[in-house]
């Protein structure tokens, strides 16, 4: 038997909803307008930059980025074209892959980091108190813990995703 939500709930299920959807495009279309990137491909840029020698396995960055290997790969061709990212073979797994960062690359994300970040802190951060931010990344936490291992396999591993990487 279905129990349905409250008026109440629905009324803040929505907020979440709307909100979930209208941050990314807000941060995706800041970066688009400025950079020509989307945030997934700031997202994979961010990964390798945090990652030994700005590179990393594509699938431990399929992984890293909650994207399927296939999905990822399609990303590295487009930012491969651009010269943001190269890829090479792995040397110890002749089956796997590494993307790497270019210094084009780099450089793109040193320009967009400060004008993301700023996105950031006016569309989320300042909008909330230092408790309520807090309390929204401990909601995250509690929510991304029982989704994590549901969703993780199914993103990975989804059909049609390539075994390389």
């Amino acid at each position: 038997m279905t129990v349905w939500l409250s008026e109440s709930q629905q009324k803040d299920w929505r907020a979440f909803v709307s909100m979930v959807n209208l941050l990314p495009y807000q941060f995706g279309r800041i970066l688009q307008d400025d950079f020509g990137i989307g945030l997934s491909d700031y997202e994979i840029l961010v990964r390798l930059s945090e990652s030994a020698d700005r590179s990393m396995r594509m699938s431990e960055l399929a992984a890293s980025t909650l994207s399927s290997r296939s999905r990822l790969s399609h990303q590295i061709d487009r930012l491969e074209k651009t010269g943001l990212v190269a890829r090479r073979a792995c040397e110890t797994d002749r089956r796997g892959s590494i993307a790497e960062m270019t210094e084009a690359g780099w450089q793109l994300l040193v320009k967009a980091a400060p004008i993301h970040v700023q996105s950031v802190r006016v569309h989320l951060v300042d909008v909330l108190t230092e408790d309520e931010l807090k309390t929204l990344g401990e909601i995250s936490n509690k929510v991304l813990e029982k989704l994590t291992p549901e969703l993780q396999d199914k993103i990975i591993t989804a059909p049609g995703c390539d075994l390389q990487g």
